[in-house]
């Protein structure tokens, strides 16, 4: 009887020990699973700032100190700043009102004041315009969404340049947020607030092509002309977009955007020139403004207009909407008849 207890007693221990590694194997399994999941990568989409939040809230207090403080941004921004006024094409040693959209902490403003410039900035994120105020730079700082407009009088600046902003436009951060609406008044305010001749230069970074469609339509619509200049085509780090815009024009002449940079690799001497016609189209894309033509004549001064739901009044009204692609009805003599109060 006591080796039978005995026997069955070390088959017990038995029975807990299997149990006991078991149960160990199971807890580093859920720990190697657990760590499987810490170490996933984040998708490439969220590396974007605008997926995260928007641009008054991702650039709060923390991220502004952070982003004046590195070394590496300071340097890119420089360098993208220096390359926006260049693109400027403006004259030398000659002083200039600029406008920069997206200042941010006042980095490429001092690149404008290094150039001898003034200048008047203008972003959404307060922490940022905080730290600009803290660095002393030397322009005017404006509290402001670019999407509501620009507050400025017309004519007021010789140039505007912006670095890395506009393609905030393209999100809608709010209910009420709609992204044709707010490049539409965007660009109409910075159309008016140019003098005549005066060009812009927005650097950006699309997420699509269609985004890019987006912003350059609603500058056509503006009256802006000019093109998209790119850096470096087939670099996927060092390739940058800039969208050069001119207000009108001086001389009646019309604005062609310089040429983009080619990448240090890219040999274009010797047997590579056969194919600079496909490297510059690649390089460079222009537009030109979309032609506003009247097709009714202005109302002299006194002149009354066409008395609502009158014949000529449907007919101008049908013309809109057929010029808008909608489906109106066609017209025959009852258009505008007034029926009998008996009908």
């Amino acid at each position: 009887d006591r080796d039978r207890d005995s026997d069955s007693d070390s088959d017990c221990d038995r029975d807990r020990d299997s149990d006991s590694d078991r149960d160990r194997d199971c807890d580093s399994d859920s720990d190697s699973g657990s760590r499987r999941q810490a170490t996933i990568a984040v998708p490439s989409s969220m590396s974007r700032p605008e997926h995260i939040a928007p641009a008054d809230i991702f650039y709060n207090d923390v991220e502004a100190k952070k982003y004046a403080a590195n070394s590496r941004m300071i340097q890119i921004q420089s360098q993208m700043s220096q390359r926006a006024i260049e693109l400027l094409q403006m004259p030398p040693k000659q002083t200039f009102h600029i406008l920069d959209i997206g200042c941010g902490s006042g980095l490429s403003g001092e690149v404008l004041t290094e150039m001898g410039h003034t200048w008047v900035g203008i972003d959404i994120s307060q922490a940022m315009l905080g730290v600009a105020v803290e660095r002393e730079v030397e322009g005017d700082l404006v509290y402001q969404d670019m999407g509501h407009g620009l507050p400025f009088r017309a004519g007021t600046f010789d140039g505007c340049i912006s670095i890395s902003a506009v393609q905030w436009l393209c999100n809608a951060d709010h209910k009420k947020h709609i992204p044709q609406k707010r490049m539409k008044r965007f660009f109409q305010t910075l159309y008016n607030c140019l003098a005549r001749g005066a060009r812009a230069v927005l650097q950006l970074y699309p997420e699509t092509p269609q985004q890019m469609s987006l912003i350059t339509k609603a500058a056509m619509s503006a009256g802006f002309s000019g093109g998209i200049v790119v850096d470096y085509p087939n670099s996927t780090k060092a390739k940058k977009i800039f969208l050069c815009l001119a207000a009108g024009s001086r001389d009646g002449t019309i604005y062609r955007p310089p040429e983009g940079l080619e990448s240090e690799d890219m040999d274009v001497e010797g047997g590579n020139n056969n194919n600079s016609s496909s490297s510059s189209s690649k390089k460079q894309v222009l537009f030109q403004a979309r032609e506003r033509t009247r097709k009714h004549r202005r109302r002299r001064k006194g002149e009354k207009r066409a008395p609502i739901k009158s014949k000529s009044w449907i007919a101008d009204k049908k013309e809109r909407m057929r010029a808008q692609g909608r489906k109106v009805a066609r017209d025959s003599k009852y258009s505008g008849r007034r029926r009998k109060p008996k009908f």
